[in-house]
C-alpha cells in the first residue's frame, strides 16, 4: 500500500511538471498536428490529387493541343498554361520539375536535372498521354492500357496522403518524448544533483522510473487521441482497426524510445551534450523510417537496411491496423523486430543507468 501511494505521488508530480513546460506540450501535441494539417493539405487530403504540369504555349492550339489537353485532363492532370515568358521566369526559378513546351505537335519537355526523380515521372505520364492523343488526331484506335485500381496495401481505397501521414506522425510522436523528454530529463536530473537527493529517499527505484515511464505514456497517449480527432475532423481519417491494437503499438514503441531516451542520456554528461547525440539519432530514424514520404526511389539495400531500424516496423504495424484494420496479430514481424530493440534498450540502460 505504501509504494502504491508513492508511485500515485510520483506520477501525480510528474505530470505537473510535464505540464508546466509550454515548450513540451508544444513538439508533443501541437507540433505533430501543424505537420499532419499543414502536409495534408500541401499534398492533398484528397484522393483524387494529380500531377501537376505547366505547359508553355501560345494561342491559337491546334487540333492536336486540345487532344492533349484533353487527355491529360481526363487522366488527372492539373494543367496551368502559360506564356513561354511566364513560363522561362518560373524554371529559372527552379521549382519546375517538368515543363511541356510548344503546341501544333512540335513539343518539348525539360526535366529538371536537381528534380530528376519526380521529372522522369511526369515525363512518362506526358509520353503516354501524347500517344493517345495523337491517335485521336490522327482517327486511329486508342493504343490498349492495364486497368487500374486505386487501392492502399491493405485494401481499402479511401487512403489520401494524409492518412499515410497520420500513422507515420503517431510513431515520430512516440520517438520524440523517448529521445527528447526522457532523455533530456534524465541528464538534468543527474546533472543538477536531482538523482543523489534522491538516492537518500526511501523511494525504490524501479517505482521512480516506473512512475515516470507512466508520465509519458499519458502524454503521448493523450497526443495521439488529439491528433486522431484533428485527422478525422480535417480530412475524414478514421481508424479502420481496433484502438486497443493502436493503443498497444504505442505503448510498446514508448517502452522501446523511453528506453534508447535513456540509454543515450547514460553516456552524456551534460544537456548540451546530449542534445547533439539526440539531434543525430532523431534525424537519422526520422528521414529514413518513411514518417513523411516513402522510400521507394532509394536503392533497396538502403530501404532494407532503414526497415531494421525501431521506427520502421513501428510505422509500418501503425498504418497497418489504422489505415487498413489489420490486427495486431498479423504484425508479426514488425512487433519481433520492435521487441527485439525494446529488450536491448532496455536491457543496456538498466544497466548503465545509476543514481549519481
Amino acid at each position: 500500500m505504501l509504494q502504491l501511494r508513492m508511485f500515485l505521488r510520483q506520477l501525480s508530480m510528474g505530470l505537473k511538471l510535464y505540464l508546466r513546460v509550454p515548450a513540451a506540450i508544444f513538439w508533443i501535441a501541437a507540433f505533430p498536428m501543424l505537420m499532419l494539417l499543414g502536409l495534408g493539405a500541401a499534398f492533398g487530403g484528397k484522393t483524387d490529387f494529380g500531377p501537376k504540369l505547366v505547359w508553355a504555349r501560345v494561342a491559337p492550339a491546334s487540333a492536336l493541343d486540345g487532344f492533349l489537353q484533353q487527355v491529360l485532363a481526363a487522366r488527372g492532370a492539373t494543367l496551368e498554361i502559360v506564356t513561354p515568358a511566364e513560363a522561362e521566369t518560373r524554371w529559372r526559378a527552379g521549382k519546375l520539375p517538368v515543363l511541356l513546351e510548344g503546341q501544333g505537335g512540335r513539343y518539348n519537355l525539360r526535366i529538371n536535372s536537381y528534380l530528376r526523380a519526380q521529372g522522369t515521372q511526369l515525363e512518362a505520364f506526358v509520353q503516354q498521354a501524347f500517344v493517345v492523343a495523337q491517335a485521336r488526331d490522327q482517327g486511329a484506335p486508342e493504343p490498349a492500357r492495364i486497368p487500374v485500381v486505386m487501392s492502399s496495401p491493405g485494401g481499402r481505397h479511401d487512403g489520401p496522403y494524409a492518412a499515410f501521414l497520420l500513422p507515420g506522425l503517431l510513431g515520430l510522436n512516440v520517438l520524440m518524448m523517448g529521445v527528447f523528454s526522457a532523455g533530456i530529463v534524465d541528464v538534468q536530473m543527474r546533472e543538477k544533483g536531482g538523482y543523489k537527493r534522491l538516492a537518500t529517499t526511501p523511494l525504490p527505484r524501479y517505482i521512480y522510473l516506473g512512475a515516470q515511464l507512466c508520465v509519458r505514456l499519458i502524454v503521448v497517449i493523450a497526443a495521439a487521441a488529439m491528433l486522431m480527432l484533428a485527422g478525422a475532423a480535417v480530412f475524414g481519417i478514421h481508424n479502420q482497426g481496433s484502438l486497443l491494437s493502436v493503443l498497444l503499438l504505442q505503448m510498446l514503441g514508448a517502452a522501446c524510445f523511453i528506453s534508447l531516451g535513456y540509454l543515450l542520456a547514460s553516456f552524456a554528461r551534460s544537456v548540451e551534450a546530449y542534445s547533439g547525440v539526440a539531434n543525430i539519432v532523431f534525424l537519422v530514424l526520422m528521414l529514413v523510417s518513411g514518417v513523411y514520404f516513402s522510400l521507394d526511389a532509394a536503392p533497396v539495400w538502403f530501404q532494407r537496411a532503414a526497415d531494421l531500424l525501431p521506427l520502421a516496423p513501428l510505422l509500418s504495424a501503425l498504418r497497418a491496423v489504422f489505415n487498413d484494420g489489420a490486427s495486431i496479430a498479423a504484425q508479426g514481424s514488425a512487433l519481433l523486430l520492435l521487441g527485439g530493440w525494446t529488450v536491448l534498450f532496455f536491457v543496456l540502460a538498466s544497466r548503465r543507468f545509476k543514481w549519481v
